[in-house]
């Protein structure tokens, strides 16, 4: 029987439709089988090549076979890339995807603290709402996972609380967490003015943590129980320490800390990280940073520049990008912010990677996210050009092994309204 190649978009809404709910990785159901043929596959693997004229197949919710001239099992639906960039699902930083609905709204944010006191067990992944309108915006979009971080823009404490990888799936977060820790010139208010009171609480957070039977008022004790052994577990390696900070001075002194105590720890933010590279290279500290940054927002940033992901690289320090507002909306910018670093001098294969495979690794979810090999769950996206260029759009998007509805909200408003303003020109 000849086959009938049908470009992506029209075949990836056949295939949405007929086989969406039974394209699962731990579906009991009948096999559905894709195959991608001819794309330019960008597997953010280590080496960062493309692959051209390759072949994706996909079955049962993974990707069972990556190559040129792939033969297509007899049940498998064929899409004709025809060329078109393949890649891993697209991250969407640091933020609040499904932890907020509406900025404005505070009863529907749940990223946030403020009970004044240092609590590193506020964990806010308990508060992920799988349903939030805003996962299948982004998902339409190519972004398949995310991680929830907690703030202490509300008040809290340095220690901002728990947070983790999410796959944008509607799956429950299920990655290692990560200890949020907020310093520099924003916490002073959070540390009686200086930040040379920020490392001091820290330090004595950590004594209280590795000393519990150390003898101290109650009154003046930093840590509940529970806030004790979570900050324990971390110190013990369970999981990094992502320290929001900008300034040289200030990141220098998270390194002696993070040398000191043995710490797993990422700079978040990082403006001025570029002027340590060398020393977070040596000490094989991440960095992830917006790459839009230019311009200083504070004291703390004034060697902004948007050379700063091209200077990290060139140091040898792994990178990852996130936007600096951790608004829900803004993951979609990281491609263009990605883009942009390309403009002024990152590798556009490095690019790729701090948008995919970087921060899946940085967060413990190198397994799961970020690259795309035989055996591995399906999380990628057919692009109908470059990925990093703002014009180009998912042709197919494959989150958690499930092919994914093109429509969302967003599109589902556009289309109503053109409506009406197309029936009221015609009047």
């Amino acid at each position: 029987m000849t086959r009938r190649l049908l470009p992506g978009a029209a075949l990836a809404l056949l295939f949405v439709a007929c086989c969406t709910a039974t394209f699962a990785a731990d579906s009991p159901a009948a096999s559905r089988t894709l195959l991608i043929r001819n794309a330019t596959v960008h597997a953010a693997t280590d080496d960062g090549r493309p692959l051209p004229a390759t072949d994706l197949l996909l079955r049962d919710g993974r990707i069972a076979a990556i190559g040129p001239r792939l033969a297509a099992p007899a049940d498998a639906a064929v899409i004709e890339a025809a060329g078109r960039p393949v890649t891993p699902g697209i991250f969407g930083g640091l933020g609040r995807i499904g932890l907020e609905e509406i900025g404005l709204e505070s009863s529907t944010g749940d990223y946030a603290q403020r009970l004044g006191q240092m609590r590193p067990e506020f964990d806010v992944t308990l508060a992920y709402n799988p349903e939030s309108m805003s996962l299948g915006i982004h998902r339409a979009n190519g972004i398949t996972f995310s991680v929830l971080a907690p703030s202490s823009e509300s008040g809290g404490s340095l220690v901002s609380g728990l947070g983790a990888v999410v796959a944008l799936d509607g799956s429950a977060p299920a990655a290692p967490r990560a200890l949020f820790v907020d310093l520099g010139g924003d916490a002073n208010r959070l540390a009686g003015g200086s930040r040379a009171a920020q490392f001091m609480l820290l330090r004595q957070a950590i004594v209280e943590a590795r000393a519990p039977n150390l003898v101290i008022v109650h009154d003046e004790r930093l840590l509940t129980p529970s806030g004790r052994q979570v900050l324990l577990e971390f110190l013990q390696g369970s999981g990094p320490f992502v320290f929001d900070v900008d300034r040289a001075a200030d990141i220098r002194q998270v390194i002696a800390l993070a040398q000191r105590e043995k710490l797993r720890a990422v700079i978040r933010g990082g403006v001025e990280a570029w002027r340590v590279g060398a020393e977070l290279a040596a000490a094989k500290i991440p960095v992830i940073l917006d790459p839009l940054e230019n311009l200083p927002y504070s004291f703390d940033g004034l060697g902004a520049s948007l050379e700063s992901a091209a200077r990290l690289h060139a140091a040898g320090v792994v990178i990852a990008f996130s936007m600096r507002s951790a608004e829900v909306h803004d993951a979609g910018k990281l491609r263009q912010a990605a883009g942009n670093a390309v403009a002024h001098g990152l590798p556009w294969p490095a690019a790729l990677a701090a948008v995919t495979r970087a921060p899946a690794e940085i967060f413990g979810a190198g397994e799961r996210f970020g690259v795309l090999a035989p055996g591995r769950v399906a999380d990628l996206v057919l692009w109908s050009g470059d990925p990093l260029d703002v014009t180009s759009l998912p042709d197919l998007v494959v989150a958690g092994g499930v092919v994914q509805p093109a429509q969302s909200r967003h599109t589902a408003l556009r289309d109503r309204y053109q409506e009406r303003l197309g029936r009221g020109a015609a009047r």
